[in-house]
């Protein structure tokens, strides 16, 4: 890789999109602020009305033994638990439904198990008689029945018939090894229930801090679902109104959810959400409201709830569109979906079959990259060797030309058109670079197999690994600690960086210079924060470059072939192509406008 014009321009549109892409990812944060006020004022008009709502409602329960009507007081709120192997459930009998899940194999910041669904609420309001209206959130049911399980399929059901006779009843089951609780709304009486035939359901949900720090976890938070059976999700907008039916909708943080299932569909439905901006362990709320019609006395309305990790396998078992919930590449940059889907995943999942450290895992899926894309480089390598050998006749027209810039492009294109050399071909390496860099960047940051896993000196390969803390924050995004695998990373670049300048063929431009040392001071500000194993992998990817140069180098590439090579090609007649004729042509008007210009000056 030839650190001349092309290969800075390679550089500099590299850094572009690095730089692109983290604006692109952190510019949400400022258009929270805008949405906020429309974000409160939705919140608080909702909750007036469920507050109205729950006034409202009959303040009796029915006995659904006697029949007689029994106090508010007499009914005391129960927890009731299910678990299996991965998740425990408690459920409560006030509002009939989830209260808190933990999940069994995964741990916080603070070492405990990793709790979901907290401070959550599941409601909507049923018609209980005599004008009146209840949430049924606020509703304390008498009757809780564990049912005998079947299969494993342990299940629970709560029942509460209003005053008018109308019967609800809400049954849940928790089947062995899954993450979802399937929860079956059965009303016998709908007709009568329901205003207009149609269910509106409220879900207020709540995320919380799990992982290291909550500025960068509320930043990757985000809310997901499924419209007209396909994948959205929203980021930067406070709300959003739904204008085709909704399966599914989740409240995502970077390696949980939290999501709400409809194996029917909601026929129309609005979100509104907002990331906390305090100092809490809050990440974000989100309050839904989503409607669906039904007809008959009897109806059964199924819904799932899912409370787990962000795992692509899991996810695609759960709903159609789901697993799009893991981030793989979206908008801009959802070219590299495909290349972690079938690419990087497959090979990842592949070697993580036989190796138990995702540390060394990482490294075998370095070193496939880059014997893969070997092929690739290999011609910029060859390139890199003809500057080398042409080098010594560069700086003889340097030296006779001097100053002239415009006279030395115009007798190097002259000379690399002789010699057969491609001027663009040491930009190869750095432009491969950018589709895997992002690829690898969404792959490292979204998964949850590299979440808590130790290497070296790295205590979570998901997160930045810390050799010291500073006691001040540096800005541009380095943050208050110092990365050793960025250090390794940004290293190894200046390693590679010098090495290179012995392939140019002129140091005289002061940009060519220093810019081997500018781009990794770049690479420090931007891996700083970034996940460990990323980091880790641009350390190995850099030493296997350096490997595959000195080895093409030293023992594949025959540089007095090339000398060869280059004299035979010299001897054979050219045929300018229409971009040199055209890039000759500028290059000789621009000359004999500075000429005419020096002459003046004369």
């Amino acid at each position: 890789m030839n650190t001349d014009k092309n290969t800075v321009i390679g550089f500099v549109l590299l850094a572009g999109l690095f730089f692109a892409y983290f604006w692109f990812t952190n510019k949400q944060q400022n258009e929270i602020q805008a949405y906020k006020k429309h974000f409160d004022d939705s919140v608080a008009m909702v909750k007036s009305a469920a507050e109205k709502a729950a006034a409202a409602k009959n303040p009796i329960k029915v006995d659904s033994t006697s029949g007689t009507a029994i106090a508010v007081d007499s009914v005391k709120e129960q927890i009731t638990t299910l678990e299996n192997e991965l998740i425990k459930v408690q459920f409560s009998n006030k509002g009939g439904q989830v209260v808190g899940v933990t999940l069994k194999k995964y741990k916080n910041s603070d070492k405990k198990l990793v709790t979901l669904g907290d401070s959550s609420s599941l409601s909507y309001p049923v018609n209980i008689g005599n004008n009146q209206t209840a949430q049924i959130n606020q509703v304390l049911f008498p009757v809780v029945n564990i049912l005998p399980s079947s299969n494993g399929v342990q299940k629970i059901e709560y029942a509460w018939t209003t005053p008018s006779g109308k019967t609800i009843r809400h049954q849940f089951s928790l089947a062995p090894n899954k993450y979802n609780v399937e929860w079956n709304v059965q009303l016998d009486g709908a007709d009568q229930l329901l205003t207009n035939g149609q269910i509106n359901l409220l879900w207020d949900v709540h995320s919380y801090q799990q992982e290291r720090t909550s500025q960068y976890e509320r930043q990757v938070s985000n809310v997901c679902f499924s419209e007209g059976n396909e994948f959205d999700y929203i980021s930067s907008k406070a709300s959003k109104t739904f204008e085709k039916p909704i399966q599914w909708v989740g409240l995502v943080q970077q390696f949980f959810t939290t999501t709400l299932v409809a194996k029917d569909g909601f026929a129309s439905g609005k979100i509104d959400w907002q990331r906390k901006t305090d100092s809490s362990r809050g990440l974000a709320t989100m309050q839904s409201q989503l409607q669906t019609k039904v007809s008959g006395a009897i109806v059964n309305i199924p819904l799932s709830l899912y409370f787990g990790p962000n795992d692509f396998q899991i996810l695609k078992t759960e709903a159609p569109e789901m697993d799009k919930i893991v981030n793989l590449g979206r908008d801009l940059y959802s070219f590299v979906r495909p290349i972690n889907k079938f690419i990087i995943m497959p090979v990842f999942d592949f070697f993580a079959g036989f190796v138990s450290n995702y540390g060394w895992v990482v490294l075998l899926l370095t070193i496939f990259i880059r014997l893969v894309t070997s092929p690739l480089t290999y011609s910029s390598y060859l390139s890199s060797a003809k500057m080398k050998v042409l080098k010594p006749e560069l700086d003889e027209i340097k030296k006779k030309l001097g100053d002239d810039q415009q006279g030395f492009a115009m007798e190097q294109m002259k000379l690399f058109r002789e010699a057969g050399v491609n001027p663009l071909g040491g930009c190869i390496p750095a432009l491969l670079q950018i589709p895997i860099f992002f690829a690898l960047y969404s792959f490292f940051n979204s998964n949850i197999s590299l979440r808590g896993q130790s290497f070296l000196w790295s205590q979570d390969l998901s997160s930045y690994d810390v050799i010291a803390k500073l006691p001040f924050t540096v800005p541009m995004g380095f943050g208050d600690h110092i990365s050793l695998f960025t250090l390794t990373a940004v290293i190894t670049s200046v390693f590679i960086s010098v090495y290179n300048m012995s392939m140019t063929p002129t140091q005289d431009n002061p940009a060519l210079k220093y810019m081997p040392y500018i781009f990794p001071v770049m690479l420090l500000f931007i891996f700083n924060r970034l996940p460990s194993a990323l980091t880790w992998y641009y350390t190995v990817s850099n030493v296997v470059t350096l490997l595959l140069q000195l080895v093409i180098q030293k023992f594949i590439i025959n540089h007095d072939k090339i000398l060869a090579d280059i004299d035979v090609k010299r001897k054979t007649p050219k045929k300018k192509s229409n971009w040199q004729s055209k890039y000759e042509q500028m290059m000789d008007a621009q000359k004999k406008v500075q000429d005419l210009k020096d002459k003046h000056k004369k």
